[in-house]
């Protein structure tokens, strides 16, 4: 059982060289290589694996190495442990090949979840991740930069997320949820 397979909350998303070492020094578990190619994934696993820790790849941004059956294929002769992907047929092909398979969504508004909630059901992913885990922390910090107004939209749908989106900076909140439309502040 995959939930068998997550022993730690926290999972290192590596961008650079001075990230690999920090993970694999890390109290961390599993390592998602969101940046690869053909010609360091090898290697890359191996020191991942040397530490005791799991190795992801995210194959939609792993150069040289397709976005198919045969890289796939390729990713498990060198001994991934999963991969990460927004695309609902890398998942599927991934299951096939016993690799654990992250499908990656990035909600925005109410019809990117409905379109989450198919895909998932199509593809059948091991774990989902959700994009962004938190936004309202950059509202203040788009707002210093830019000196424009901010309008928070998408997916909120209760008053506390509405007070959470004006606290944190945005000067309106958009939403579908009519029983906020009146709400007073």
């Amino acid at each position: 059982m995959v939930k068998d397979f997550i022993r730690k909350p926290i999972a290192a998303a590596i961008r650079t060289e001075r990230d690999f070492s920090t993970a694999l020094k890390s109290d961390v578990d599993i390592v998602f290589l969101l940046h690869s190619s053909i010609m360091t994934v090898n290697q890359s696993v191996k020191e991942i694996h040397s530490f005791g820790k799991k190795a992801f790849i995210h194959v939609d941004f792993a150069e040289g190495i397709g976005k198919d059956r045969a890289g796939l294929e390729f990713l498990a002769k060198q001994g991934v442990d999963g991969v990460l992907t927004t695309r609902t047929g890398i998942v599927k092909m991934a299951r096939e090949l016993n690799m654990i398979a992250v499908q990656r969504f990035f909600l925005v508004d109410s019809h990117s979840l409905g379109t989450s909630l198919e895909s998932i059901n199509i593809a059948k992913p091991d774990i989902i991740e959700i994009m962004p885990g938190i936004v309202t922390k950059k509202i203040r910090e788009f707002g210093e930069k830019t000196n424009l107004p901010i309008i928070a939209g998408g997916l909120i749908e209760t008053e506390e997320e509405v007070r959470a989106a004006l606290a944190a900076g945005a000067d309106i909140v958009s939403t579908g949820e009519a029983g906020l439309w009146s709400i007073k502040l």
